[in-house]
């Protein structure tokens, strides 16, 4: 098969497109043909060596986690899906070797589901991993109807699901960006306020109250901001900074595989609640193209690779 391979860590340039053995599976795997990946900041950050001694990588590597596809070969006990299927799923394993940019990959039951039929799979592809974060780390802060719930990086991949799926609970949305994508947010039904300094002030400005929960999608000082602006018994929950929950009694969430998670998110998707934002489609042999994508960390929606 054709994958995507880095055979030691380094910039996007490690990447290149070779020929690789199909992948092999066991009774609990489905061997998936993929019809599109999509790239994450994870995907690059492992790629460098950033995350070496919390997640083994074995040289080569085939990267990739997010993958769209139709199943091509079942498990002895994968009873939940059969030949033809098609899937989704945020495809991680315990250590990074057989990716998602190929295409073939072998993808453990449990981090599969069936992909929603109003998605292409360009557009399923760019959901797993993204939609699995904001909707665990929502579940986690325990978003309510009628709470102020802050955004942190509202526009971006996974916070643009965070928006949607806390105006989905019935909570009022303010989401930090960039003056660009401010009309964005606002389609997604989110109150825009920009980053930067004196984003306190303009929070507090329309939310003088403060504010219930705080969703950090950015990193950097937003959970230091956002708990000058909580109300009593506010919550705060991050992906980047694990003082939300050392430091302010909030939660630090590391996105979890779920097919449980992924039928909620596919029920939101097929009754129109939630939408996803496509930045780029980039060929399989393109891949490092898309990887530099996503780098830039100005994409607004997600990088995808079709294999």
């Amino acid at each position: 098969m054709r994958a995507i391979t880095y055979s030691e860590f380094g910039s996007a340039d490690v990447l290149e497109l070779t020929e690789q053995p199909d992948p092999h599976i066991g009774p609990d795997t489905l061997l998936v043909r993929v019809r599109a990946a999509s790239v994450n900041p994870v995907d690059w950050k492992i790629r460098q060596g950033y995350l070496e001694g919390l997640i083994d990588t074995e040289l080569p590597a085939i990267p990739g986690w997010d993958v769209a596809g139709v199943v091509e070969q079942v498990g002895l006990d994968t009873t939940e899906f059969q030949v033809g299927d098609e899937v989704y799923g945020y495809v991680r394993k315990d250590t990074v070797k057989g990716g998602t940019f190929a295409e073939l990959v072998a993808a453990p039951v449990r981090t599969l589901a069936k992909k929603p039929s109003s998605l292409s799979f360009e557009e399923a592809a760019a959901v797993p991993l993204a939609g699995l974060t904001a909707y665990q780390a929502i579940r986690r802060a325990g978003v309510q109807e009628g709470q102020t719930v802050l955004v942190h990086a509202a526009a971006g991949g996974v916070g643009a699901f965070g928006v949607q799926l806390a105006k989905a609970l019935g909570a009022r949305v303010i989401g930090t960006a960039s003056e660009g994508n401010h009309d964005f947010l606002r389609a997604l039904g989110a109150e825009p306020v920009t980053y930067g300094d004196g984003l306190a002030d303009r929070v507090r400005a329309i939310a003088p109250d403060g504010v219930d929960v705080a969703l950090d999608f950015a990193g950097g000082d937003a959970v230091a901001t956002s708990a000058e602006l909580l109300a009593d018994g506010g919550t705060i929950a991050s992906i980047a900074d694990a003082t939300a929950r050392t430091e302010h009694g909030g939660h630090y969430v590391w996105v979890r595989p779920s097919t449980e998670d992924l039928d909620a998110l596919t029920a939101l998707f097929d009754a129109g609640t939630l939408s996803v934002e496509i930045a780029q489609v980039f060929d399989l042999a393109d891949a490092a193209a898309a990887h530099r994508a996503n780098e830039t960390g100005h994409t607004r929606g997600k990088v995808v690779v079709r294999v």
